[in-house]
């Protein structure tokens, strides 16, 4: 039987007195887009810190392909290929939007599967294409928007060649034509077209969105966290329609 691609198996993240993430354990395959959706502080960004390495877990694992990420650095982490984007955006201002990309461009993974490109300046100009902002690659990172922003996150994650992107809020801060044109620029990068056309699948994807009906429109399955634990987990279809799910989002009362 395969191992399974990304594999979570009894975490808890305490933070002092408070339980973040409580004994979440799921699995997910190589050819996955997941929704992971919960209300304000449901703990949806913790776990998506403990997988890409920000935060290390008080107990329980974590496996990608079935190496253990417990105690990896960061920059390990994405090298084995795994990328994040975050809500709180941290580019380098002073310098130019496609500077920012190039960046992520020379971390040893992105340079050995960038064989393709003899400049990382082109490489860096796709990402920034799948994104929609290449059209001001010299303009300094200070002037975006927070909606181009979080497209430079995009670009950022994207540009190391990942396995598996984590994508924390990638509609936020952006109108309903963006929202909808980066949502099939995302689902396009996962059957493996545009930036991702050096293989034959692009990466599998784990997205955090509050744009309920935008998310449902790209992924298959859904895990919901409510108070740091999972509570629902299968087709959008049916999570939303589950009644544990309806009241951690509208309370006791209902619809």
């Amino acid at each position: 039987m395969d191992q399974p691609f990304l594999e979570l198996d009894g975490l808890i993240k305490d933070f002092g007195g408070l339980r973040a993430i409580n004994n979440v354990s799921f699995s997910m395959n190589r050819n996955e887009m997941v929704g992971l959706i919960g209300p304000n502080g449901a703990g949806k960004s913790t776990l998506v810190r403990l997988i890409s390495g920000i935060l290390k877990p008080g107990s329980g694992g974590i496996r990608f392909k079935g190496k253990n990420l417990v105690g990896l650095k960061t920059w390990d982490i994405i090298n084995l290929g795994i990328a994040c984007t975050f809500q709180n955006m941290r580019p380098f201002r002073r310098l130019p939007i496609i500077a920012n990309v190039m960046v992520s461009c020379l971390c040893p993974r992105a340079l050995k599967r960038g064989e393709w490109v003899k400049r990382v300046e082109a490489k860096a100009m796709d990402a920034l294409e799948f994104a929609g902002i290449s059209d001001v690659y010299l303009e300094k990172a200070s002037t975006l928007s927070q909606g181009d922003l979080k497209r430079l996150e995009v670009a950022r994650a994207v540009a190391t060649e990942p396995e598996l992107l984590l994508l924390d809020e990638p509609f936020g801060g952006l109108s309903p034509a963006e929202t909808d044109l980066m949502g099939k620029s995302i689902h396009r990068l996962h059957k493996g077209g545009r930036f991702g056309r050096l293989h034959s699948e692009g990466p599998a994807m784990i997205i955090i969105e509050h744009k309920l009906q935008q998310l449902m429109k790209i992924v298959e399955r859904i895990i919901v966290l409510n108070y740091g634990e999972v509570i629902a987990d299968g087709p959008p279809e049916e999570v939303v329609n589950n009644k544990e799910v309806i009241k951690s989002y509208l309370g006791e009362g209902g619809i």
